[in-house]
């Protein structure tokens, strides 16, 4: 099946098809559609996810300032090496940008995801020494740090008031020309992992930019979907939920499929393609070719370990990866059942029924569960704090990994935000992060008197933490995590008013797993035993 490298504009039926399949339908957009398209427009403005003109022209200028210091740093660099000074003349090096920045969807004040480009003779040690001086010598520059020994090594920075972050790669070139091209797989030839892992970012997002067939059409949706995933909290690929890539490689396959749709019309596709996707199939840009430069690929047929992959969305670049290999039962199951949701509030929006206001409305989580596991980090320091959260974040998944297979467990859903939590002791510095993981359980014969101990899920979690921190030599004393199961009523000694009061209008009738019955539900969330509970409301939640 051809498919096109071009991210071609033009509005009449696309030539060639996008994708591994046929499109499901090549309609144009008719009057009602356009008008729908700008009312979704209008209502995402206030949640503030178009930039403005003079914001985007700093970012701009401010690129190409970093552009000409990677320029000059490389041209000190050759001269320092004693290279021929034709080829210092040409030898170029450029910056180049991938992520939301770069797929044109990122929102006010997103940080800008880097890379920097260098030519053969420029080693990694050179970016971390002589190019991390230079950074530091620049006016603009405040918090500069290096993460030198990360999986993937990258320089952080704030660049008048920006926060970049930059990544590294040496080709095997001797000068890097301006109308380089990423995508060219030969590039990867005999290069270090580190420089293979740093390019693709930017490999990934320019391919995602050339699959699909109107870039407007497919960025407007983005914006959109990305917007309802962060309100509905199920943005964030590090908790188990997707984080920003796949959500553009689910809106890019979902525009291959309508090559003709606008906004309006794809964000409800969006919607119903994949609320009726038959996981584990996965999701496909491309057809992945075969490149011979033996790195590890996705292949459930060659690796064991890519059959348990729950939802499988694959970076259309050499070398293909699953972006979602974090998804885990609970957290599929919470995303397929706001997919349905999404299509329901999506066809009332088409029907005139509702207006685009009500896909954005944050449901109230704290509301939606009867009980929940809080989890809490604290740390003696700020600086520590921050590391000791990223820590435990980055730790969560493995907590709701072993409440998954508690027997009395059905679901256990971790909401993205963290929140300060209230001190222990007044008088003691300290700094307190928490998170809330709503859990669902299993109705039982005589569930009234169930008694459920995670003690054991929990103690082994927090070892787990501990583990880590003092293996890579992060403890310090005064780092705590602690766990509690708590009821919804007793949520209010813990939370903030005005997170517990939070949007209150719909969050009754948004809230409830809309198929209690639907067989496709797996983990057996029948009627039966959905833990449907009367609230003080008199309402039914989940």
């Amino acid at each position: 099946i051809p498919v096109t490298t071009q991210g071609s504009q033009q509005t009449q039926p696309p030539q060639k098809h996008y994708g591994i399949t046929s499109p499901i339908s090549l309609a144009a957009p008719k009057e009602t559609d356009c008008i729908l398209t700008q009312k979704l427009i209008e209502t995402l403005k206030p949640f503030g996810v178009f930039e403005e003109e003079e914001e985007l022209q700093r970012r701009i200028l401010i690129l190409g300032k970093l552009n000409n210091l990677v320029k000059e740093w490389i041209r000190e660099i050759s001269e320092s090496k004693n290279l021929p000074q034709s080829v210092i003349e040409n030898v170029g090096g450029k910056i180049f940008t991938f992520g939301s920045y770069r797929l044109g969807v990122h929102t006010k004040g997103a940080d800008i995801d880097a890379l920097c480009v260098a030519p053969r003779h420029v080693d990694r040690s050179d970016f971390f020494t002589s190019f991390y001086d230079k950074l530091k010598l620049q006016e603009e520059v405040k918090d500069l740090r290096a993460v030198e020994e990360a999986f993937v090594p990258v320089i952080k920075l704030c660049f008048d008031g920006i926060e970049i972050d930059i990544l590294f790669a040496r080709l095997a070139l001797q000068t890097i020309p301006e109308d380089l091209d990423l995508r060219d797989d030969s590039l990867l030839k005999n290069l270090d992992i580190r420089c293979i892992r740093s390019l693709n970012g930017c490999r990934v997002t320019d391919e995602i930019l050339h699959l699909v067939p109107n870039i407007d059409n497919f960025r407007l949706t983005l914006r959109a979907i990305k917007l309802w995933a962060k309100r509905h909290n199920i943005y964030s690929n590090i908790l188990g939920f997707l984080g920003g890539v796949s959500w553009a490689m689910l809106v890019a396959r979902t525009c291959q499929l309508y090559p003709n749709a606008i906004a309006s019309t794809l964000v409800h596709k969006f919607f119903l393609v994949f609320s009726k996707w038959e996981w584990p199939n996965p999701v496909l840009l491309k057809q992945p070719e075969e490149c011979n430069l033996n790195l590890p690929v996705w292949d459930p047929r060659v690796n064991p370990s890519d059959r348990y992959h729950l939802m499988p969305i694959i970076t259309p670049a050499y070398p293909q990866q699953n972006s979602t290999y974090n998804v885990s039962v609970s957290t599929r199951m919470v995303m397929v059942e706001e997919f349905k949701q999404g299509l329901a509030i999506t066809d009332e929006i088409l029907l005139s029924k509702a207006e685009w206001s009500k896909l954005f409305e944050a449901p109230n989580f704290f509301q939606k569960y009867k009980h929940y596991i809080v989890l809490l980090a604290s740390a003696p320091t700020e600086k520590q704090r921050l590391e000791w959260v990223g820590l435990v974040e980055s730790k969560i998944r493995i907590l709701v990994g072993s409440l998954e297979k508690n027997e009395f467990i059905t679901l256990a859903h971790v909401n993205p935000q963290s929140f300060p939590a209230p001190k222990e002791n007044p008088d003691k510095e300290e700094f307190r992060t928490m998170w809330v993981i709503g859990l669902v359980f299993k109705k039982t014969e005589n569930s009234e008197n169930l008694s459920v101990d995670l003690t054991y899920d929990i103690q082994s979690f927090t070892d787990t933490v501990y583990r880590q921190a003092i293996n890579s030599k992060m403890f310090e004393v005064d780092m705590k995590i602690a766990a509690m199961h708590v009821k919804r009523k007793q949520l209010h000694q813990l939370l903030p008013n005005h997170v517990l009061q939070k949007k209150k209008k719909h969050s009754t009738e948004g809230v409830k797993l809309t198929a209690l019955n639907d067989s496709s539900l797996d983990l057996s969330m029948d009627s039966d035993n959905s833990m449907s509970v009367p609230s003080p409301t008199s309402k039914r939640y989940i």
